[in-house]
């Protein structure tokens, strides 16, 4: 039993030194002249100004999140378009189902006002 974990084992020890060695050559290799210019922050080629600790508005994450959701969900649809024909009403049924759960999460993030942009 032992001996089945062997090749595994190995692997993720390689593995582990492999990415342990670059690491140490990435660090030998690296400039050591930091100056205060290299170490700015750097956003679009525009001169930065402030702190670059800014607290941005949840709601942008939320909007964010909400619009992967339902894209990651959207793409469940292409497939099951493709073989509509041979799934037969059982499957009709289903993604009309999983439409209505979609419409029900859109509706209420729609009443709850996380779509809106500015509150």
């Amino acid at each position: 039993m032992p001996q089945d974990y062997a090749y595994p084992g190995l692997f993720l020890l390689v593995g582990i030194i492999f990415v342990l060695f670059v690491f140490f050559l990435a660090r030998l290799a690296s400039p050591k002249k930091p100056n205060p210019e290299k170490e700015r922050n750097y956003e679009c080629g525009e001169v930065p100004f402030g702190f670059a600790w800014v607290q941005y508005n949840v709601r942008y994450y939320i909007f964010c999140l909400i619009f992967v959701i339902f894209d990651v969900e959207v793409v469940f649809l292409f497939p099951w378009a493709v073989v509509y024909k041979s799934l037969g009403f059982f499957a009709f049924i289903e993604m009309l189902i999983f439409l209505a759960i979609l419409i029900f999460g859109l509706v209420y993030v729609w009443k709850k006002g996380a779509l809106k942009w500015v509150r």
